[in-house]
């Protein structure tokens, strides 16, 4: 096996990470102060479209953890980067929240119900019967399919929450046209970041706590990963997947050293 180049930046997802449901995970507020004064290029991942970097910002702030809102990449924005790069100037019909939204505006998209050249479906705690059947239509009509990310499921303190991925399995089943996702576990979440952050992936790393989306993305992006135990994946689920990690950890606090 070749040997691995030092890490000189660093890719995290944030649920299951650094929080879990509102509550910051022990060792978050110093590894992110390690990030900040060793000066090297990190990234707060999220496959939640619902908010803007800003808004995360200051829940995240609120919670005792600092994350600038230049180091905050949601899978809206690399929906975003997407779209401007295969159609720039571009229309869509959006189902979806604030951090969608905001992301397609700052790249010029028009968003519209007459003849988009997208429907893009996002997180929304509001999905509708009367939008979905807008999108299914509209899908139908010739209007390209994205989706922000393929999760089916999101977490609450009450519990699962349907995601994306779900609302996206019932368009797709009405229009029968498959969704392209942006999110992770697609790489492109994991380039369109490196860029952001104008970094390499042979000196980078991911850190998450889902096999199924950081670890396969990272990995598939060319980075190292760590899998965390504090989130979705547990230690004994590891085994059941046809790759692995770099290295597993307990916790986030254990890779506070290798910064």
């Amino acid at each position: 096996m070749a040997e691995r180049k030092p890490i000189e930046s660093w890719l995290t997802d944030m649920d299951g990470v650094l929080i879990h449901e509102g509550v910051p995970i022990p060792g978050a507020d110093a590894f992110l102060k390690k990030l900040r004064e060793s000066g090297k290029p990190f990234l707060v991942l999220t496959n939640n479209s619902i908010y803007t970097p800003r808004d995360l910002h200051a829940r995240l702030t609120r919670m005792g953890l600092d994350v600038p809102v230049e180091n905050i990449w949601t899978s809206a924005l690399s929906t975003a980067q997407f779209l401007d790069d295969q159609r720039p100037g571009g229309t869509a019909y959006v189902i979806g929240e604030a951090g969608l939204t905001t992301a397609l505006h700052d790249i010029g998209y028009i968003l519209t119900d007459h003849e988009p050249d997208y429907v893009v479906l996002g997180e929304t705690r509001t999905y509708s019967f009367e939008a979905m059947t807008k999108a299914v239509r509209l899908i139908k009509d010739g209007a390209r399919f994205i989706c922000t990310n393929p999760d089916e499921t999101g977490p609450s303190a009450e519990g699962p929450l349907p995601a994306t991925g779900s609302v996206a399995a019932l368009i797709t089943k009405a229009s029968g046209k498959k969704p392209y996702f942006a999110g992770k576990p697609n790489p492109l979440m994991m380039r369109t970041g490196l860029n952001a952050l104008q970094a390499h992936s042979e000196t980078s790393a991911m850190i998450g706590d889902r096999m199924d989306t950081d670890v396969l993305a990272g990995m598939e992006a060319g980075m190292q990963t760590f899998l965390v135990l504090t989130g979705l994946t547990t230690r004994e689920e590891i085994d059941r997947f046809p790759f692995r990690p770099s290295r597993v950890v307990d916790s986030i606090a254990d890779l506070v050293d290798v910064v």
